[in-house]
């Protein structure tokens, strides 16, 4: 289960945080494009990996909101 959610449009991305090894995180995004003859979905994980996860989950965040900008709505 996603820890955020946000959407735009059709789209909607799902923010949450992976465990690592040796206690580390790293934010991910799911984003999903539902339409009407279908949908579509693309992981987008962070770059960086954190030794918090709350530091992940920020990252993820600010990464759903540039993925979802990007987006010509």
């Amino acid at each position: 289960m996603a820890l955020v959610n946000y959407t735009k449009g059709n789209f909607k991305a799902e923010v949450d945080v992976l465990r690592l090894e040796h206690d580390r995180f790293q934010g991910t995004v799911l984003l999903k494009n539902q339409t009407k003859t279908g949908h579509t979905e693309t992981r987008h994980n962070v770059e960086t990996v954190s030794t918090s996860s709350n530091e992940a989950l920020d990252e993820a965040k600010a990464l759903a909101h540039r993925l979802l900008a990007a987006l010509p709505i």
